[in-house]
């Protein structure tokens, strides 16, 4: 998302990252990450809980797809940071408007099973 932030923006969207770990962790996040975009803590794992996030298993390590979606990342020049709270819990793509409407949801079902950017930008600008 931190790639993406002007275009997600000039659509119209306002991104807020949600994490696991408590303010030191996420102190050090912003840090590595670079992000500028409001990162919330939810130790509880209300949020996750209530947008139906799942958790992976070990198993899920040696799935092709996330094999593929690490070397992408460190072709990307991405790497592992430390790791947080729950290392296992997957995240989530949502398009939240005002309503209660949610006009884009993607639960990711292993590690690197981001949205695609350009969908998110699609959904965005057909909302308008």
């Amino acid at each position: 998302m931190r790639d993406h932030e002007q275009q997600l923006n000039d659509a119209g969207a306002s991104i807020v990252a949600v994490g696991l770990g408590g303010r030191h962790y996420a102190h050090g996040f912003r840090e590595q990450t670079g992000i500028t975009f409001p990162l919330l803590i939810d130790k509880d794992r209300q949020a996750y809980g209530a947008v139906g996030l799942k958790s992976a298993s070990l198993l899920h390590l040696a799935r092709k797809d996330n094999f593929a979606a690490r070397q992408r990342a460190k072709e990307g020049g991405h790497r592992q940071h430390r790791l947080g709270k729950d290392p296992l819990q997957l995240g989530g793509s949502f398009i939240f408007a005002p309503d209660d409407q949610d006009l884009f949801v993607h639960v990711s079902e292993t590690f690197g099973d981001n949205a695609e950017v350009g969908s998110l930008l699609e959904v965005l600008r057909n909302s308008q």
